[in-house]
Formats: structure tokens, C-alpha cells, sequence
């Protein structure tokens, strides 16, 4: 990547300083965007955390919790025949 920004040619086929210019904030653009998302990932991934105290404060199972949380992403027929099958095998287990 320091070629394309050392060389413009490579950027825009062109031997401009503008696209060399172009390039440079261009990609700094893209840096501060995903420094901006990370730190809101970050304050997000808090947010989250801090409900799963509540929750857990509150009385409930917090493992429980994610456990649906997970299930609840899943496709509900791929999920639906996970659940037949893992029946079927404690079934036959004697587990049930």
C-alpha cells in the first residue's frame, strides 16, 4: 500500500499530486472511520455488559440469557431440527 501512495500512477493511472493527495485522505478518511466504529463497538460491548449485570442482578440466569440470546440469531428451522436431533439422541440415551 506505501507504493500506491509513494507512486500516484499506481493511484489514478495519472502522474498528478492530486491523486496522490487524493490517496492520502482518502485512506486517513478510512482510518478515522473505523477508529470512530471501533470505539463505538467498545462503548457498545459496555452497554451490553452492563445489562447483563442488571439482569443477573435483577435474578435471572445469565447463561440462560445468552444461551437464548445465541438461539434467537439462529435460523428457527436449522434450530428447530438441531433440537429433533439432540431429542432423538437423548431418547435414545435414556436421558428423557
Amino acid at each position: 500500500m506505501s507504493d500506491q501512495l509513494d507512486n500516484p500512477r499506481a493511484v489514478s493511472g495519472d502522474n498528478s499530486g492530486s491523486a496522490r493527495a487524493f490517496a492520502h485522505a482518502q485512506l486517513k478518511s478510512i482510518i478515522e472511520r473505523i477508529e470512530r466504529l471501533e470505539e463505538e463497538k467498545k462503548a457498545i460491548a459496555e452497554d451490553i455488559k452492563d445489562v447483563y449485570a442488571e439482569s443477573k442482578g435483577n435474578g435471572f440466569d445469565v447463561k440462560a440469557i445468552r444461551t437464548i440470546i445465541r438461539l434467537r440469531k439462529r435460523d428457527p428451522n436449522e434450530r428447530q431440527e438441531e433440537e429433533s436431533i439432540l431429542e432423538t439422541y437423548l431418547q435414545a440415551l435414556g436421558m428423557l
